[in-house]
């Protein structure tokens, strides 16, 4: 199959600067450029190529895309992806996929009902180390998980509107990973300090437990990113800023991972996940299968922040619920 024909919304820093550059090294072409301030579309219009437009509905009608990026706030995510679904294109969004649980859900439904891919850029699910930790996870039975710990952070945040809350826009991420790595959580709670930290609990479907460490009172430019998973039988793994690992596997270090070179800034698109997560969009679309962050699964971390961001409200246990696709 020929390089796939690609149109991307959205034309703002992140994307510029994460997603333009790899849709090319991930095998396609991109066409058409879609933003309503012309003069940022134009400029990636200038250094990847695609046509410039102001409609989204006119690019698709003109190139008949492959597949769409949309790469907006999160607050137009949902309604956007559903209609371009409806339209017959395969989506991809930034994360994350919805301002709410309820809305991703309705979007995990007209995929289904279109039969079309709908997937999310959670980028933590495709990094080297997720990766790695994930096949390995696979060699031992789930009950033998003990626990997982995270601590991940960032610099301020101003938590006033969707795209700045710290929770939403920063800790999803590993609100994703966490569920991606040990499953379904059915128990939550969570101590905040107004809308800049919060220590998490969990207990998850297959026993485990979990704590999660979020706060935006560190460093854009130093990453903080430690987690530690456990199993039985001294098996355990330590992941820092997605890039190093040690693996222990009866009380023996068994493999040790430390790339030669590693950019603070995360500028390798397989350690930070950016350029993997596109090619498994792209190479999804050619063989008509689904991905590993999918619509579906990108709700059930939606409902997991929701509960996490319910609990600091009240001060309660949260047992989260998972609505199943008909």
């Amino acid at each position: 199959m020929s390089d796939l024909k690609i149109c991307i919304i959205g034309a703002g820093v992140l994307s510029s600067r994460r997603i333009y550059p790899y849709i090319g090294v991930a095998g396609a072409r991109l066409m058409g450029i879609c933003d309503l301030d012309v003069e940022k579309a134009e400029r990636n219009s200038q250094r990847y190529g695609g046509k410039v437009y102001q409609e989204f509905e006119k690019m698709l009608s003109e190139q008949k895309p492959d597949g769409v990026m949309i790469c907006i706030g999160p607050e137009a995510h949902a309604k956007l992806s559903s209609q371009i679904l409806k339209m017959g294109y395969p989506v991809y969004t930034e994360k994350p996929p919805a301002a709410s649980p309820d809305e991703a859900f309705l979007v995990s439904q007209i995929a289904k009902e279109t039969g079309l891919l709908c997937t999310t850029a959670f980028k933590k699910r495709y990094t080297n180390a997720a990766s790695r930790a994930k096949q390995w996870l696979e060699k031992f039975p789930e009950a033998d998980r003990f626990s997982i710990s995270i601590d991940y952070c960032s610099g301020p945040y101003t938590n006033d509107s969707p795209r700045q809350s710290f929770l939403l826009d920063f800790a999803i991420h590993v609100i994703d990973l966490t569920q991606y790595l040990f499953g379904d959580v059915e128990s939550v709670f969570a101590f905040v300090k107004g809308l800049d930290a919060y220590a998490v609990s969990l207990r998850f479907a297959n026993g485990a437990v979990g704590s999660l460490n979020l706060n935006d009172g560190r460093s854009w430019d130093i990453p903080t990113e430690e987690i530690e998973l456990t199993l039985k039988g001294g098996n355990f793994m330590t992941i820092h800023n997605s890039s190093v690992w040690k693996i222990t596997e009866n009380h023996k270090t068994t493999e040790w991972r430390e790339p030669p070179t590693f950019i603070s800034a995360g500028d390798s698109g397989r350690d930070t996940g950016h350029l993997t997560e596109i090619e498994d969009f792209f190479n999804a679309i050619k063989e008509k299968r689904t991905t590993r962050s999918n619509i579906y699964e990108s709700y059930k971390s939606l409902v997991l922040y929701d509960a996490i961001r319910f609990s600091a409200e009240t001060g309660t246990v949260v047992h989260p619920k998972y609505r199943s696709q008909v």
